[in-house]
């Protein structure tokens, strides 16, 4: 049910892009909006109230609803005594379920939820499906309600999830869980659960059958896709780089530019998601083989003297380096060396040991918990800076090597996001002497 949302006092808390969006949105509504923002030096236009600093109590308690911009904890004191004190706290999603009519495709998971985002959309535009895309990435989902469509893919993060209490998707996926945003959340357990809201009132669910932490525990999934053999659910036959369902093939994937192990259960989710919104086989393969990947994701940004050049910057967690790492060695005729380190968010580094010790010649480590890293116990050189690491990188490997920027860590101590550290790594390797 739509909430009411004219002449209600609604604070806006924070004013990134997602809150700019619902700022606008609630105007329209005719709601009475003001907005809090944790930066005092935020320079805005909004004809609005807007009060920069610490979150304060006192204001929340004067409104009727606060929205809450994804990225800003409901652990935050002012916040979690807001909803102690019987205080609505919602997100953009819980907004845009409310006035959205169409069927949404919604996709979740520590890590490939962008990848899997735009594959999918790719498959439904092969098949000539109006679709938009937004959420997490791309465009805020509130400004794809104007949008004339018929399908909506959206990309969710634990974040908008935990405050979305009436998406009812038509199908919705977690593709994996590992430890990520411990420090926003509190633990893997909130982390997870925020995680399995997605499940709440969708008609159809897919899980990754080896990884239990996706599955719904209160439903078993419709289909199921992951790398081990099964008879039922989307599957992979390696001989033949064929994607089955059901244990029938479904369509091949020989020369996709995608590659890993990774890639491959990322292919699979999307066309376990493609299934149920009855897109054909053929626009699937069309799609893997015309979709190039996405930027700072396992993309090869150069390769000199024999020597590839990895930028892998979204692996902001120690689940998407692990995935990495296992997916890039398999393909690797040299030595891999690795780049890795940053701010770990108070994650458990230890699930890297084992890739490190099997499958990393070398891992050179910076930023704020980069020691941790390097306290793995592999081979290991520390330096301050990602230029640093690159060259010394360069000075260590020969034909056939592969050097990986696949971080485990968020930027934030060093860059401005992830995308600024790997257009760093991709301008110091283009630096190199060819």
């Amino acid at each position: 049910m739509m909430m009411h949302l004219a002449g209600k006092n609604v604070i806006v808390v924070g004013l990134g892009v997602t809150g700019l969006s619902c700022v606008r949105y609630l105007l329209e509504k005719g709601a009475n909006v003001s907005a809090l923002d944790t930066r005092s030096a935020l320079k805005h236009e909004l004809n609005i109230s807007v009060t920069l600093g610490p979150i304060e109590l006192d204001a929340l308690l004067m409104a009727d609803l606060v929205v809450l911009s994804p990225g800003i904890s409901r652990r935050e004191p002012a916040i979690a005594n807001a909803l102690v004190k019987g205080i609505q706290v919602i997100g953009d999603i819980e907004l845009f379920a409310q006035a959205n009519c169409k069927p949404v495709l919604a996709i979740t998971g520590s890590n490939g939820k962008s990848t899997v985002t735009m594959l999918l959309a790719q498959m439904l535009a092969q098949d000539s499906m109006k679709y938009v895309v937004g959420g997490n990435v791309g465009t805020p989902a509130l400004e794809l309600l104007d949008d004339e469509y018929d399908w909506v893919v959206l990309e969710l993060s634990s974040f908008q999830l935990e405050s979305t209490f009436s998406l009812k998707p038509y199908a919705a996926t977690v593709l994996n869980i590992s430890e990520d945003h411990i420090d926003m959340h509190g633990s893997l357990q909130a982390y997870r659960a925020a995680k399995m809201h997605i499940y709440r009132g969708a008609v159809h669910s897919l899980a990754n059958r080896d990884d239990p932490q996706t599955w719904n525990a209160e439903t078993a999934p419709d289909l199921t896709f992951g790398l081990s053999e099964s008879p039922v659910g989307v599957g992979y036959d390696e001989p033949n780089q064929c994607i089955t369902l059901d244990g029938r093939p479904l369509f091949s994937i020989r020369g996709t530019l995608l590659t890993g192990a990774h890639n491959i259960l990322n292919i699979q989710a999307a066309a376990g998601l493609a299934h149920f919104a009855g897109v054909s086989t053929e626009a699937m393969r069309l799609a893997c083989l015309e979709f190039k990947g996405l930027p700072h994701r396992c993309q090869l940004v150069a390769e000199k003297q024999g020597v590839r050049w990895i930028n892998d910057s979204k692996a902001t967690n120690v689940g998407a380096c692990v995935a990495a790492v296992e997916g890039i060695a398999g393909n690797t005729a040299g030595r891999l060396i690795l780049i890795a380190g940053g701010d770990g968010k108070g994650a458990d580094f230890s699930p890297l040991r084992e890739v490190l010790h099997r499958y990393v010649a070398l891992v050179i480590t910076l930023g704020k918990d980069g020691h941790k890293i390097a306290a793995l116990g592999t081979t290991s050189k520390h330096v301050n800076s990602l230029t640093e690491a690159v060259n010394h990188a360069a000075s260590v490997t020969k034909a056939g090597d592969v050097v990986l920027l696949s971080p485990a860590c968020a930027s934030l101590d060093m860059f401005d996001n992830y995308m600024h550290r790997g257009d760093v790594f991709q301008q110091a390797v283009e630096e190199l002497a060819a």
